[in-house]
């Protein structure tokens, strides 16, 4: 069965172990969501199930049966799953090269004045352009993110909370999409 759940980005955080070690983890409120609608292959062409979470609906493929009107909630998901996080990344604005595609820069002496996060060179002297593709200085981030294997390291079924060791994309708020 495949487990999938919707949910927004609280805060990090850390759990202790009995032995002392410390666990980084990202506090989740994930859930409950209802099935808004089911697709099947007949009509749709294949096999999917949307889920609201507020007003935000979102579709999952599976060929599990749901119905439609039913709840999913945080335990669906067990102590040790690793799930994969899906969400949209911090927007960072506009970033030079050195940010951006972590160029070295040039040397801070030998000369050089005023030019040392530079990019340098951008073309040749033929084909007298700029070839496409390039890095250059841009807009950074604001793209959707997926990260895998991060492994659940509780799950609060009284809070609908779900602790998954490491980091997920997005500032707190944002909405994550977290399947198994």
């Amino acid at each position: 069965m495949k487990k999938f759940i919707l949910g927004k980005k609280l805060e990090m955080s850390q759990i202790f172990k009995d032995d002392g070690t410390v666990i980084p983890v990202t506090v989740i409120q994930a859930g409950p969501v209802e099935v808004s609608q089911v697709k099947g292959k007949e009509k749709d062409g294949y096999e999917a199930v949307q889920v609201a979470f507020g007003k935000t609906r979102k579709e999952f493929r599976t060929e599990d049966s749901f119905e439609k009107g039913a709840k999913i909630d945080v335990s669906v998901f067990a102590e040790g799953d690793l799930v994969k996080v899906s969400g949209t990344m911090k927007g960072r604005g506009f970033q030079g090269v050195v940010k951006r595609h972590g160029f070295k820069g040039a040397p801070k002496t030998h000369g050089v004045k005023h030019a040392h996060r530079e990019p340098g060179s951008i073309g040749a002297v033929w084909p007298q352009r700029v070839l496409k593709g390039t890095r250059m200085g841009g807009r950074m981030g604001g793209t959707r993110i997926t990260v895998e294997n991060l492994m659940v390291a509780k799950v609060d079924t009284d809070k609908n909370l779900l602790y998954v060791r490491g980091a997920v994309p997005g500032a707190r708020g944002t909405l994550l999409e977290i399947s198994a």
